[in-house]
């Protein structure tokens, strides 16, 4: 059973669009996607939703600052970025990404708003996912290159199948959202693209994945892959495996520091236990103050948080 926490939910059909999107703005639409079903604000042709640099930074591992120069880049040409699909009757529609977007400078967040065919195409449709691309947004955070996360939810949905129908080269070159003149050549496509992005998704994701060629005489018209799902390790397994040296990984029912740090940042968790520290102490005088020792005292002392469950506080 995955785990609905960051589920990202797309139908087949807008999966498969056709567009050329960079890495920061795949991320700030898959942010969005799961921000909408997480938060019950859904998504809709005229309501703004919001996303915030620090968001963005947690999530995929960077700092505010980072988080910020890219989603003010990606503001400034995902507005004009567009996208081709198919119809019921197999007939292409182009349409944008968005139909609205704001940055708000100082604040460091951006607000967008999908346009009808995005909003028709992002389900959260419970128990109907078997006709949906779902997969957790966890697996793609550690991507370094757009091509591996285009890759990987081009694969997902053939997790069940095992073995994907050709991919003809045309087609999949514009899914991979590659222009007319770049990496012409069949092994500059393959060192650039398909290799990079299979070893990617190989090493940080929850795939296997490989491909063959598929000829026509001497030229290559096409791939097909099999995709594989690697074995889940045993929590009996993993806990035989930890050591002195990793402990502090395993606090706290489970939490990590960087979890730690963002119940301490909650400002429900802050309001309920300030009167733990000394307005003049160094926790009274700065976030980062604060920050530390929180994480301290969870990882010490947990039963003095008992106000409600600690993992509640993860959710702000």
């Amino acid at each position: 059973m995955h785990n609905k926490k960051n589920l990202v939910v797309k139908t087949n059909q807008l999966n498969q669009a056709l567009q050329t999107l960079s890495l920061a703005e795949v991320r700030i639409i898959q942010l969005a996607i799961v921000d909408a079903r997480e938060t019950a604000t859904g998504l809709s042709t005229d309501k703004p939703l919001r996303i915030d640099a620090t968001r963005y930074a947690e999530v995929f591992e960077t700092t505010r600052q980072n988080g910020y120069k890219r989603m003010k880049e990606a503001e400034e040409t995902l507005f004009n970025r567009r996208f081709t699909y198919l119809d019921d009757n197999g007939k292409p529609i182009k349409s944008r990404w968005l139909q609205q977007v704001q940055y708000h400078d100082g604040e460091g967040a951006i607000e967008i708003v999908f346009t009808l065919a995005v909003v028709e195409g992002i389900s959260r449709i419970n128990g109907l996912e078997q006709f949906f691309t779902s997969y957790l947004l966890e697996q793609t955070t550690q991507f370094d290159s757009v091509y591996s996360v285009r890759l990987y939810e081009l694969l997902t949905q053939w997790r069940t199948a095992k073995k994907t129908p050709c991919f003809d080269i045309g087609v999949f070159r514009d899914q991979m959202g590659l222009g007319i003149n770049e990496y012409k050549a069949m092994c500059d496509f393959k060192k650039r693209v398909l290799d990079l992005a299979t070893d990617e998704i190989n090493k940080k994701s929850d795939l296997k994945v490989k491909y063959e060629n598929v000829k026509r005489g001497r030229k290559i018209v096409g791939f097909i892959f099999t995709v594989h799902e690697k074995p889940k390790a045993k929590t009996d397994v993993v806990s035989k495996k930890r050591d002195s040296s990793t402990a502090d990984m395993f606090t706290v029912d489970g939490l990590n520091d960087k979890q730690l740090g963002r119940i301490a940042r909650n400002p429900a968790f802050m309001a309920e236990y300030n009167h733990l520290v000394s307005p003049t102490s160094p926790a009274g005088q700065s976030q980062q103050g604060w920050e530390f020792e929180m994480v301290n005292r969870l990882k010490k002392d947990p039963a003095q948080f008992d106000k409600r469950p600690i993992r509640e506080y993860l959710e702000y």
